[in-house]
């Protein structure tokens, strides 16, 4: 392990080639992290992190499918044999389950309608997922003086929000897949940040926004840059920042 990977933090960022996530590389290799770019796909991963590296960042991809355990594994055992901590965790990696479009238009996921295979689907990445990543990646990050975990979630995880009539997310089509997975992880958020409290690892969820993606078809309103932005306040918080918290670039988000 190399004076300057002893020195620099430490970020892994899961589903980095493209999107959010890219953009939350991008801004933590600008803060002079070393970021781990996790891709499903490797050939994309390496073009990342090449990227990332072209614009004057330290970045270095990974083979990384939340989904499959093994490549989790990889992963970890990557990171530790180069980098010997973990000092920021972002599980970004999400699916909505209905492909190339907005929750918005997602008239497949209407409860009384959906399919079940595509809601395991779902939570299967953006749930079981982030418990898989954060457990394999524990061990590192409690290694780091200054661990901090970001799980990134949607508005559309809000029960206030989406319950709520005449409130901002009534046009919302009913989810029984995307938005549900998004509560849960808002849910376990709390949990990892109530058992981690003590070992001053701060674990928050936060709400990017309406980000213009590949899973919109670039509908969104804001850029990735943008959207990235609070993900990166809460991956860079003083020892006394919160934790068990749900925020969006507004601020505190409602439960």
């Amino acid at each position: 392990m190399g004076e300057e990977s002893t020195h620099r933090k430490v970020a892994l960022v899961t589903g980095a080639n493209k999107g959010i996530g890219r953009g939350v590389a991008e801004q933590l290799a600008a803060l002079g992290m070393t970021v781990v770019i996790g891709a499903r796909d490797p050939l994309r991963g390496e073009e990342a992190a090449a990227a990332v590296r072209a614009a004057g960042g330290d970045a270095h991809a990974v083979t990384l499918d939340v989904t499959d355990r093994a490549t989790v594994q990889e992963a970890a055992r990557q990171v530790e044999e180069r980098f010997g901590r973990l000092d920021v965790l972002i599980n970004n990696a999400g699916i909505t389950g209905s492909g190339r479009v907005s929750p918005e238009d997602a008239r497949d996921q209407v409860p009384s309608s959906v399919d079940l295979d595509m809601v395991r689907a779902v939570f299967d990445t953006n749930v079981l997922g982030v418990i898989a990543v954060t457990n394999a990646m524990l061990p590192l990050l409690r290694r780091s003086p200054a661990p901090r975990v970001v799980n990134v979630s949607s508005h559309a995880a809000s029960l206030t929000l989406t319950s709520d009539p005449d409130g901002p997310f009534a046009a919302l089509l009913p989810s029984a897949a995307y938005a549900p997975s998004k509560t849960a992880l808002t849910a376990l958020t709390v949990q990892y940040a109530k058992e981690l409290r003590k070992d001053g690892i701060l674990v928050n969820a936060v709400a990017p926004g309406f980000v213009a993606t590949d899973s919109n078809n670039h509908t969104g309103f804001l850029t990735a840059a943008q959207g990235a932005t609070v993900v990166v306040r809460l991956a860079t918080l003083g020892a006394d920042g919160p934790t068990a918290g749900f925020f969006g670039e507004e601020g505190p988000l409602p439960w």
